[in-house]
């Protein structure tokens, strides 16, 4: 049996780092990579959110193979995406934003995607998975979205929002994976990682053979 890679997650995300410590997992290492999030023009979300999560797992990899440290390292990279219909929602830095797709989500469903990327040791194959989930937010008052940019929860989040905060009260209807809305869609997350050689049960295992499409 081949050692367990050691697991280093290109993202300084705490929701992120929590949902894998709720798994139990825990990576060796936070390498944030910081890529432009910018959508090319005519861009879908769903190849937005694969894209990103890709380009973040490269930069992770080039950062340790400069410092000598890309030996059995297992990288794991993430984005995602809110968008309703084709248009991508920013992430919220000022109220303007945060208002602004607040108002957009209001009373509608929305689709949330997640890009998963896992590029193994001593490998240059990507493994790629996309997470959709659907969220319908209930009609928001202009008290729920004073009290919601009161918050500050939305500082930083794909959409402008948090489920696993006071926006979860929003939501009328999930179809899907809820840890895909906070950020890391959990089963998925785990095969890919467990398929790729990494110890989640307490033991060390061969990671199976790559068949996924780069």
């Amino acid at each position: 049996m081949a050692l367990s890679p050691r697991l280093v997650l290109a993202s300084g995300s705490p929701r992120r780092l929590e949902l894998l410590a709720q798994a139990g997992i825990e990576p060796e290492q936070l390498l944030p990579a910081d890529v432009d999030e910018t959508p090319e023009r005519s861009e879908h979300p769903r190849s937005l959110a694969r894209r990103l999560a890709r380009q973040k797992a490269d930069r992770a990899r080039f950062v340790l193979a400069e410092r000598d440290e890309l030996e059995g390292r297992l990288i794991l990279a993430a984005d995602t995406v809110v968008a309703v219909g084709r248009e991508i929602l920013p992430k919220a830095e000022l109220e303007d934003d945060a208002i602004a797709n607040l108002r957009i989500l209001s009373g509608r469903m929305h689709r949330v995607f997640t890009g998963l990327c896992a590029i193994g040791p001593g490998s240059d194959r990507h493994r790629l998975r996309v997470v959709e989930s659907r969220v319908r937010f209930k009609r928001l008052s202009r008290e729920d979205m004073d009290f919601y940019i009161a918050s500050g929860e939305w500082r930083g989040k794909a959409g402008g929002y948090a489920i696993q905060g006071i926006a979860g009260s929003f939501v009328v209807r999930l179809i899907g994976s809820y840890t895909n809305v906070v950020g890391l869609p959990l089963y998925e997350t785990v095969s890919l990682l467990g398929g790729l050689g990494l110890d989640i049960h307490g033991r060390t295992r061969a990671p199976v053979p790559e068949t996924a499409a780069t």
